[in-house]
């Protein structure tokens, strides 16, 4: 198969990954504010679209650690990274069904992981970048996030403790249009740069880019462009999960842990660490539904949602490394490929269609919740 239709197949499928990840993890910044009823919901995501756009232009220094700090691009091929991305796609749409917020980053990265480890051996993968980019922050940040917002719900609620609860509760409801739209733009800042950081990866396997060069202005505005999009259509299944199923959130417990998330995102962005938003956002819900005295958190789906994160990256990596096999075998392979990806993910999108969530009902509470998320 021509080498530049490999390369425009690849920068297609990373497109649509960005698109997937955009409704994937709107709820990242919004759940908790419809979930108050600080923002309408068809509001909601056009705000986080619109920032998610803007937040795509303020930084490549994800898109470079991407490109060049996980994987040798020199023992890679277009195939792989094509393969790489099948993977992450179809494990944020079952995701998405199951209404589960894992991370759609440490999807990215699993398929590639398991792509590269096919063609390239264990020596093509950058044990130390993977180590310290994406295992210790994994780990770590939903921890810090969950503690920091735990900390500063509480010192929020002491501090408002003799205000008049209306009056309290309508300016928590204010701020919360601003620390949303924070996470919005720290969203866009960290998660589009994912997908530049892949096109360019993209390019440099096919000679079309020397190594360590920037993202191209076109691959930016498009990356941008996907993940605004993806973000507007909503990702309603999430909302509902972090915005009504952790606990009884409240104004100000939304404003701290949107706060909370945005500040840890944009540090991590400038940083160049590729966090994964979502275990940053879903850390700091929890550690602000639980900074209420006497709330009610679920306890139980925490532990769901962490069993989701640890699957997360070796169940991509597996599917990535299937697909590299495949693809490996030439273009009939690749055909194969894409034609797997485009049924399955066909057959997910048709499931979500028997049990609809959409603007209009994500404030509901089904009579009872998916088994994936049941107690």
């Amino acid at each position: 198969m021509d080498v530049a239709l490999v390369v425009g197949l690849v920068v297609v499928t990373a497109l649509i990954f960005d698109f997937t990840n955009g409704f994937h993890d709107t709820a990242n910044a919004m759940a908790t504010s419809i979930a108050t009823g600080a923002l309408r919901p068809k509001v909601a995501v056009t705000i986080a679209g619109l920032l998610n756009l803007a937040g795509a232009f303020l930084s490549v220094q994800v898109a470079m650690t991407i490109a060049g700090g996980l994987v040798d691009e020199a023992r890679i091929t277009p195939a792989v990274v094509f393969a790489a991305l099948v993977g992450a796609i179809l494990w944020n749409m079952l995701t998405w069904l199951l209404g589960l917020p894992s991370s759609s980053s440490h999807a990215l990265f699993g398929g590639l992981i398991g792509a590269t480890l096919v063609v390239g051996g264990a020596g093509a993968v950058n044990v130390g970048g993977l180590l310290g980019k994406v295992v210790v922050p994994a780990i770590v940040s939903p921890l810090l996030a969950g503690l920091i917002a735990l900390v500063a719900t509480g010192i929020v609620y002491l501090l408002t403790a003799r205000a008049d609860p209306g009056t309290a509760d309508r300016g928590f409801r204010a701020g919360q249009v601003l620390s949303a739209s924070m996470v919005a733009l720290a969203h866009g800042a960290n998660d589009a740069q994912k997908t530049m950081g892949v096109i360019t990866l993209t390019l440099v396997t096919a000679g079309l880019l020397r190594p360590g060069s920037t993202p191209p202005l076109w691959v930016v505005l498009s990356a941008a462009l996907a993940i605004a999009l993806g973000t507007y259509m909503g990702g309603w299944r999430i909302i509902r999960t972090l915005g009504k199923r952790v606990g009884d959130i409240r104004s100000a417990q939304g404003f701290t842990a949107e706060t909370t998330s945005a500040a840890i995102i944009l540090t991590s962005t400038h940083l160049g660490i590729p966090l994964s938003t979502t275990q940053v956002c879903t850390g700091s819900i929890f550690g602000a539904a639980a900074g209420r005295r006497l709330a009610s958190v679920h306890w139980s789906l925490a532990r769901r949602l962490v069993l989701a994160w640890v699957v997360t990256l070796p169940a991509a990596a597996a599917v990535g490394a299937t697909a590299s096999w495949v693809a490996a075998h030439g273009p009939g392979g690749v055909a194969v490929v894409a034609a797997t990806g485009l049924a399955l993910g066909g057959g997910i999108y048709a499931a979500s269609r028997r049990s609809p969530v959409t603007a209009d009902n994500v404030t509901d509470m089904p009579a009872s919740p998916p088994a994936s998320l049941a107690a």
